[in-house]
């Protein structure tokens, strides 16, 4: 069974429990949000493996918070679902980082598919890195073809800088991993990672940390 976790963002109650019901169903953890403002708590509070926004909600639209969430480092991939339809709407969509544009009304199975095809696909991906492989569906770490364990806020904090290679993340990102942030944890969860994976993370001071290209 998969158990990828997704993250909808729809007000329209009956139309979002019907998803929800849905992808469930095909082994799927989901939390629904109705509002933009709830979503970005969500966010905030868990790691998701896809997003699914509608566009017109209340309090933050679609757009602007897929826009806050990647200014945050956050590259979940995102399927936006709206009954917009003007090319401005659909470029702006695309440009705030969605994959994906779904028309209204739709049937709740067609999503299913997409959201199937979206997930099968990640799971096959995988980022290379010298002798390091990492799979950002299942988070499993190998060196050299062996399995390698990191703990849980080790693996948050790997996870934001392998996927963002040849970019800083902010310090501050990088501490809203820590159960309990402090520069001094997060000093040591670096330093346990460098030391497992034999990895350089360099710290750019006063900004925040990176993996370099190669």
């Amino acid at each position: 069974m998969n158990r990828a976790k997704i993250l909808l963002v729809e007000d329209d109650k009956e139309l979002g429990t019907t998803i929800v019901e849905i992808l469930e169903g095909a082994g799927y953890f989901v939390d629904l949000a109705f509002d933009g403002m709830m979503a970005a708590e969500f966010c905030y509070d868990n790691r998701y493996d896809l997003y699914i926004f509608d566009i017109n909600i209340p309090q933050i639209n679609g757009i602007d918070l897929l826009k806050d969430l990647r200014n945050s480092g956050d590259n979940t991939p995102t399927i936006y679902i709206t009954a917009l339809v003007d090319l401005k709407s659909i470029s702006e969509a695309f440009d705030a980082g969605a994959e994906e544009y779904i028309k209204k009304p739709f049937m709740p199975e067609e999503l299913l598919i997409r959201v199937d095809a979206k997930l099968k696909k990640q799971k096959d991906e995988s980022i290379k890195y010298k002798d390091i492989l990492y799979y950002p569906l299942t988070k499993e770490v190998f060196k050299d073809g062996v399995v390698v364990s990191l703990g849980s806020v080790q693996l948050k904090i790997f996870d934001q800088l392998i996927k963002n290679i040849g970019r800083t993340i902010s310090k501050e990102n990088l501490l809203d991993k820590l159960d309990h942030p402090s520069e001094t944890a997060l000093r040591v969860a670096l330093s346990k990672i460098k030391h497992k994976l034999d990895i350089e993370i360099k710290n750019i001071r006063g900004i925040g940390y990176i993996i370099e290209k190669l």
